[in-house]
């Protein structure tokens, strides 16, 4: 696998943080991602370092590939309060990397060079006549890039800047709907027989068909009782758990086609005659 490092260059610490959490969003390791401002190159305190212009402290930080024009850039941003990002990523993931990048409007260094004047003139015109000299495509199946940033196109004004649209598509968790389980009392009728037991008193009467002479007769007043019963019914009733009920969350994916529709601006060279009028191109 091969990897390279990737150098972003922000006038904002607002800005800089934006684009780091872009990067880890689109799924890049935050250990890849190293942040350098103002406090970390000088130490952490005394103010900032007198270095940050030299070749030298940026070749330690990103390799000897930095020239004269980038590490002043480098060192002019960070003294104003900005921040510069490095980021080591595989070589098939740059692409991406620098386009989530782009999105937070880093700084370009090479059109800062020349409009700060922190490039030599040659530097500049040579800079100016590569624009110049590049093609414009034409073609709607050819890749079409924007051939200079506002900053240049204001030092150049004979620069048309081309511009196209990207799509990006994230994803946000929103609420659909809710479901609910209550737990509420109902009655309902019951009915439920029981035998139940009586008990009454009988008066027995019976002919005594023999008389017995008695000698001795108790004249007194006398009484006899019987303790008539009856069974009620008794209600009670007991309570247990029949059924439970729970509530989980079940989560299923399905694929979703957007629909979008990207702008892109093209570019068409049209010849005049000296009586503005277009000039036919000549048919192959």
């Amino acid at each position: 696998m091969v990897y390279k490092t990737i150098v972003a260059v922000f006038d904002t610490p607002e800005h800089a943080r934006a684009a780091v959490g872009a990067l880890k969003a689109g799924g890049f390791q935050e250990n890849d991602i190293s942040l350098f401002d103002g406090p970390r190159l000088s130490g952490g305190a005394g103010g900032i370092g007198k270095g940050l212009k030299e070749v030298g402290l940026w070749h330690r930080l990103f390799g000897d590939d930095i020239s004269k024009q980038e590490a002043t850039i480098y060192g002019q941003t960070v003294e104003k309060g900005g921040v510069v990002i490095s980021m080591r990523v595989l070589d098939s993931e740059v692409a991406r990397a620098t386009g989530i990048l782009d999105l937070h409007r880093p700084v370009d260094v090479h059109d800062r060079a020349v409009t700060s004047g922190a490039a030599a003139p040659a530097y500049a015109e040579a800079a100016a006549k590569t624009m110049a000299a590049a093609p414009l495509t034409v073609s709607p199946t050819a890749a079409q890039t924007v051939s200079a940033t506002p900053k240049t196109a204001a030092a150049h004004a004979d620069f048309l800047r081309l511009a196209e649209e990207q799509l990006q598509v994230g994803k946000e968790m929103i609420e659909t709907g809710r479901t609910r389980v209550r737990r509420f009392t109902v009655e309902r009728e019951v009915a439920q027989d029981v035998t139940l037991h009586e008990e009454h008193a009988e008066v027995l009467r019976r002919t005594i068909s023999e008389p017995v002479a008695l000698t001795s007769i108790d004249w007194a007043d006398s009484e006899i009782e019987v303790i008539e019963t009856a069974e009620h019914a008794l209600v009670s009733k007991t309570v247990r758990v029949v059924e439970e009920i729970g509530l989980n969350k079940v989560g299923t994916d399905h694929i979703e086609t957007v629909h979008e529709k990207l702008r892109r601006q093209q570019a068409e060279v049209i010849q005049l005659d000296t009586t503005g009028r277009p000039v036919a191109s000549p048919r192959a």
